[in-house]
């Protein structure tokens, strides 16, 4: 791994480099053995967000026209990442935007959490309602019933989550231990949400999490089982068996889609990443996500 301490060195000295800040549990008094360490930086020149990962050290970086049009809310909150914002720990800010950015989202009113929430929720409807549409009905198969599977956990933690935790001003963790992070952020205020977050992903503790690692062989997933493993090793079961559902949905798309053509032995091994015995699959896990959606509405 290269030294993350040389790394944001070396951007802070770059002139082209307008802010860094440090970002996830490396460094941090909650960090452990398989934290990633993670770097944001916005940078002159750049013409979009790019996330650079060498010898184990992340950065995220973003134009440095972002750090300027990030301090008006309404842009910042249809744009940006606001949770790697909000919790980052800023270490170069010279113009002094990245510190006005968290200022702002560390102070934001009801009414603008409220509305940060409902748009969120929106997405999530939006996109709950296009999968019913084109992934159920009568002419749905094994295929239409694993991608709305993978649909359901995708809205669950990219939107249902962070709306969730708005009742209570915080901010979503996205690491490989999010389901862990989730519920202890959450789990006695929305004891409900969390039951459903626990039932769409299947989650069994250290078995299945054994299981769900032994499957990941020969399936081009050598990254994400060292990355997996780490967590398992860590007591962190059910979040290496999130992040390798996930990942196996997001890499093994095409074979989702084409799934009645896969080998058996392929099928067997995506089955048990995916978790398509202990989950609830089709219209069954869109309709968990609608009950977490409801949960997050109301704050239950």
């Amino acid at each position: 791994m290269q030294d993350p301490e040389k790394v944001q060195d070396r951007l802070v000295a770059d002139r082209k480099v307008r802010a860094v800040a440090q970002a996830g549990s490396y460094g941090t008094e909650e960090a452990w053995a398989g934290s990633l360490p993670t770097l944001v930086a916005f940078e002159r020149g750049l013409l979009s967000p790019q996330i650079e990962t060498r010898a184990g050290v992340s950065v995220h970086r973003f134009p440095f026209e972002k750090l300027e049009a990030w301090r008006d809310w309404d842009i910042a909150r249809e744009e940006a990442p606001v949770a790697l914002l909000a919790t980052s720990r800023v270490v170069y800010d010279p113009t002094g935007h990245y510190g006005r950015i968290q200022r702002t989202l560390w102070n934001l009113n009801a009414e603008r959490l409220a509305a940060h929430r409902e748009d969120l929720l929106g997405q999530a409807a939006a996109r709950l309602e296009a999968a019913r549409r084109t992934l159920t009905g009568p002419a749905a198969g094994a295929q239409e019933q694993l991608l709305a599977l993978a649909e359901a956990r995708a809205v669950a933690v990219e939107l249902l989550y962070p709306a969730l935790l708005t009742h209570i001003h915080s901010w979503p963790e996205f690491e490989i231990r999010l389901p862990h992070a989730w519920r202890a952020a959450a789990g006695l205020r929305f004891p409900k949400a969390v039951y459903h977050l626990d039932g769409l992903y299947g989650f069994g503790g250290e078995t299945e999490a054994r299981r769900v690692l032994l499957a990941t062989r020969g399936l081009g997933l050598l990254e994400q089982e060292k990355r997996a493993r780490a967590a398992f090793q860590a007591g962190y079961y059910d979040g290496a068996v999130r992040y390798l559902r996930d990942e196996t949905a997001r890499s093994h798309r095409a074979d989702l889609e084409r799934w009645t053509y896969l080998s058996s032995a392929r099928r067997d091994k995506l089955s048990i990443l995916l978790g398509a015995t202990t989950s609830p699959l089709g219209p069954a896990a869109l309709a968990i996500a609608a009950e977490l959606l409801a949960d997050a509405r109301e704050g239950r």
